[in-house]
């Protein structure tokens, strides 16, 4: 009797409080991820941007360093090459010059692209422009007049894209008494177009003149005469 009872006290002795708590893995780390996660832990962390640029500076010394350890020479051959990669392209560009009129087929194009216009109608529009005395675009103006007009009378082909210098030279092979001029032409059609350069009035008056000496003008035919008329 006294030993049951005995065990029964004990038993009872350590049901009371000598057991240890046990306390489950879960719970206890969602309580650690909650505690930590409170705001007061995290006041120095660095902000997204920070991060993002530490990223990429650490992605960019990853780069570097692959890239010093191939090149022969370690970081200083890497230098070496790449000023040589710089010079070579310069090298090229001076050689090659900027692909302007390959990039741009169309950009030094008379004619604009809104629809064909006869000469009469770029010549209203020369004259409306100087009226206004917007000479930069009544230079423009007479200028198209004058090949339009040249177009027209069939010394010239119709032909899209055609620049002001080649329409010059292709009317000067016809009209060889105003080559030079019409070349002075184009050349002041360039500027005020393409150069940056603002027109006056005499710009503008030496085109009108020419514009109604080339309506008078007989063209020189392939194998004919000088002066003779067409």
């Amino acid at each position: 009797m006294s030993g049951a009872g005995g065990a029964t006290t004990a038993r009872q002795v350590i049901g009371a409080g000598d057991i240890p708590v046990d306390t489950p893995r879960v719970p206890a780390r969602e309580a650690a991820e909650t505690e930590l996660s409170k705001p007061m832990y995290h006041e120095n962390d660095p902000s997204f941007l920070e991060r993002a640029l530490n990223d990429f500076w650490d992605w960019v010394a990853g780069v570097f360093d692959a890239a010093a350890s191939a090149a022969p020479g370690g970081p200083a051959g890497l230098v070496v090459l790449a000023l040589l990669v710089i010079g070579l392209g310069t090298a090229l560009w001076w050689r090659l010059g900027t692909p302007q009129r390959s990039s741009r087929p169309a950009a030094d194009a008379l004619f604009e692209s809104d629809g064909p216009r006869s000469a009469a109608q770029h010549r209203a529009a020369a004259e409306a422009h100087a009226a206004a005395l917007r000479w930069t675009e009544a230079v423009q103006e007479r200028m198209r007049a004058i090949v339009r007009s040249l177009e027209e009378r069939a010394l010239l082909d119709p032909r899209p894209g055609r620049t002001a210098d080649e329409a010059a030279a292709e009317a000067g092979r016809v009209l060889p008494d105003h080559a030079t001029r019409l070349r002075s032409a184009a050349r002041e059609f360039d500027d005020v177009t393409y150069g940056g350069r603002t027109a006056g009035q005499p710009a503008y008056l030496a085109l009108r003149t020419l514009d109604t000496e080339l309506e008078e003008a007989k063209p020189v035919l392939s194998g004919a005469p000088r002066g003779a008329a067409g």
